[in-house]
């Protein structure tokens, strides 16, 4: 496949979908989603689709990033760059590394709106890392094991044999665990002068990246993933984006809104998304949207659309 300037997707020389025309590189996360959908809908077998983008796939792919990435001198300095900077890539998700755990954990957060391509992407993500980290890593790296947060789709001994590992299902996290001595693993192109030198390179870039001036925008991103473990605190979202809770409110409130409505958004849509997208019980649904009780999810649910949650799935046909 070929994206072409003007947005046009190219397979065997005929225009298979139309995105939208690529701003400084990039195109929106919710065309790039769409397109991992058209994709994923049209392979039978998904975990060989993630083994085979975990194949193909190269730190080499994401440009000075990826230098970076091969030439720090560790393990963990890798780990610690692609936490850093992985902004340069996508602004949909983020790496967080936490070295000081036993086992060591780098966890895959999701920093956009629901899609129910989500659970597909974020296996082909960890896939593509932990093949990655196999080929620029000196040593025989073991994985002491990788979780996701949403259920199995298929035979979990497949994605162990893909993997390495064992891989857990309906974890807290989407997560690669290594037994800490791996970090200190050499690379086999580690040149710290060299990854010095592309990691100012990865400064002055991460420096002039707009933020997204939209406090809307930034609340749906965090509240979202976080809705499975309870309505999130106003505080504590506003902690994680690194303002006082009085400041959120004064933002929000210069858009025209609170943080009520932007909570409200965030569990309507998803909602929507799970009922027409997921084969969940409608009081799987009412958790997954921090609920703790169907009765009052249906009502919420009614109040936000006019209609009750079975009568919506009823009428909207699964994607």
């Amino acid at each position: 496949m070929t994206l072409r300037d003007d947005g046009a997707l190219i397979v065997e020389g005929t225009v298979a979908q139309r995105l939208s025309q690529p701003a400084n590189g990039r195109i929106p996360d919710t065309d790039y989603f769409e397109l991992l959908d058209w994709i994923r809908r049209r392979h039978e077998d998904e975990v060989a689709l993630v083994g085979a983008y975990a194949r193909q796939i190269r730190v080499d792919d994401i440009g000075v990033l990826g230098l970076a990435i091969k030439t720090a001198p560790t393990l963990r300095a890798s780990l610690e760059r692609i936490e850093r900077y992985w902004r340069v890539v996508t602004d949909t998700a983020v790496y967080c590394l936490d070295a000081g755990a036993n086992p060591a954990l780098l966890t895959f957060e999701a920093r956009t709106e629901h899609h129910p391509v989500l659970e597909f992407r974020n296996e082909g993500a960890l896939a593509g890392l932990a093949h990655n980290m196999r080929r620029f890593v000196r040593g025989d790296l073991v994985l002491d094991h990788v979780s996701f947060r949403h259920p199995c789709r298929c035979d979990p001994a497949r994605y162990a044999a893909l993997f390495g590992c064992p891989v857990f299902f309906e974890a807290d996290r989407n997560a690669i665990a290594l037994n800490p001595a791996m970090l200190n693993l050499p690379n086999c192109l580690g040149d710290a002068a060299v990854s010095d030198f592309l990691t100012g390179h990865l400064e002055r870039e991460i420096g002039s990246l707009q933020a997204d001036v939209s406090v809307r925008a930034a609340l749906l991103r965090r509240i979202t993933p976080a809705l499975s473990d309870g309505v999130p605190q106003a505080a504590d979202i506003a902690r994680d984006m690194g303002m006082s809770e009085r400041t959120l409110y004064r933002r929000l409130a210069a858009e025209g809104l609170t943080f009520r409505d932007v909570l409200t958004e965030a569990q309507s849509s998803l909602a929507k998304d799970l009922l027409r997208d997921s084969d969940n019980s409608i009081a799987e649904i009412a958790f997954l949207t921090g609920f703790s009780e169907q009765s009052t999810f249906s009502r919420a649910f009614k109040r936000w659309f006019g209609q009750a949650p079975a009568q919506f799935r009823h009428k909207v046909p699964m994607r």
